[in-house]
């Protein structure tokens, strides 16, 4: 079935398109029961799933490769029954009683491990002259790209459908629902995947875990303006190429670094992927915690939004929160507030005059508004002051 990509104009963009030359790619992820610490085993499973990449590199022409094409049907090809088979249940049927984060851990030292190798598999492709041909390509024939172009694509395809796996694993993992034929779920993990900022990096902590001699080359990697869902999945293409095309560039790479930046790259791709899902899985528990313990789910969003807004500028993890909050209390609740949604400006009166309708404890809307202050860090001046007035409020009732 072919899905029009929403959301990118000027594009004619398919999610769902047909596989060039009609290569099948594996969709089901490899148990690390059974590879885990077997080098041979690896090997295998890498070669493998090359040769299985390199039948989808065959149907490409220059002109998919040089416009970012490449992207967009690899991507149909590596998500498409993928999603359909890899959900939460598939992983507790194969790490029974093994905690989330213990399973993201394996699933990325697993995709790091493969990328090593793979890098290594295909090192000899990097060459000054395959980075000079790349800027070069045009025509429209498979026949038309060059062996040792082809190669390089095998590394890159190869590295980036690994990636891409990997962060909607660990979306999984964390229980985080991301619906694929959705574009703004699609981005979202596209984002997660493949854009990392160095300052992001360096605050998530996982630069630690690269050696010095590589660190120079990783910043020159993730250098680069943030990719955005207007720009539409050819121009990731280009950008994830221009990415690799660094690797190549370097002289007389060998199958030490090819391995390294390989298993580093795909290392830090699911250190952001892990703090980035796992952020919102703590978000979303926090959001069906409140509304459980709420007696008055439907004054709580109006106190959670006041106190969002006491901050004119709203931090992410608080319009998570909101967005959250208002789904679990419409599924728990099944409360719909059409006053609170139509909503510019809230006014901190109104909010005032629903709490002092109200009769009895209302203990669970003051921590409910603490919770909510505490969801971004630290609780500033302002929240403060809407907690005390609200604090006073409530002990009026």
């Amino acid at each position: 079935m072919l899905r029009r990509q929403r959301g990118c104009p000027n594009q004619a963009t398919w999610l769902h398109a047909e596989p060039p030359g009609g290569a099948i790619m594996t969709e089901t992820p490899v148990d690390t029961a059974d590879t885990d610490g077997d080098e041979d085993a690896d090997r295998k499973v890498v070669e493998q799933e090359q040769d299985e990449i390199r039948e989808f590199v065959k149907g490409l022409s220059a002109d998919d490769i040089k416009s970012g094409n490449w992207f967009t049907k690899l991507s149909a090809q590596a998500m498409n029954s993928y999603t359909a088979k890899v959900d939460w249940q598939y992983f507790q049927e194969r790490y029974a009683g093994v905690p989330a984060d213990g399973i993201v851990e394996q699933r990325i030292k697993m995709a790091a491990r493969y990328a090593a190798l793979e890098g290594g598999l295909s090192a000899g492709a990097y060459t000054a002259a395959v980075a000079a041909t790349i800027g070069s390509l045009g025509g429209a024939s498979p026949a038309t790209v060059p062996a040792a172009v082809a190669t390089m694509m095998v590394d890159v395809a190869f590295t980036t459908r690994l990636q891409l796996r990997l962060a909607y694993d660990v979306s999984v993992l964390y229980r985080v629902p991301l619906d694929l034929s959705d574009p703004d779920d699609m981005w979202k993990l596209i984002r997660v995947a493949f854009t990392i900022k160095s300052g992001e990096v360096a605050r998530e902590g996982v630069v630690k875990a690269v050696p010095v001699m590589v660190r120079p080359v990783i910043k020159r990697f993730y250098s680069g303006g943030v990719l955005t869902a207007a720009k539409g999945l050819p121009v990731v293409g280009k950008h994830l190429l221009q990415r690799n095309v660094i690797k190549i560039g370097i002289p007389l790479v060998g199958v030490p670094l090819a391995a390294l930046l390989n298993r580093y790259t795909t290392l830090l791709a699911g250190r952001h992927a892990q703090a980035v899902f796992r952020n919102e899985a703590r978000v979303i528990e926090l959001a069906e915690n409140l509304s459980k313990s709420s007696r008055h789910p439907q004054l709580m969003l109006w106190v959670a939004w006041l106190v969002i807004r006491a901050n004119r500028k709203m931090a992410d993890d608080e319009t998570l929160l909101m967005r959250h909050l208002v789904r679990v209390v419409r599924e728990q609740h099944q409360v719909v507030d059409e006053q609170l949604a139509q909503l510019v400006d809230i006014d901190p009166a109104e909010v005032w005059r629903r709490i002092d309708a109200e009769s009895g404890d209302l203990s669970d809307i003051v921590d409910a508004a603490e919770r909510v202050a505490a969801v971004d860090g630290d609780v500033n001046a302002r929240e403060k002051a809407v907690i005390s007035e609200l604090r006073d409020h409530c002990n009026r009732v």
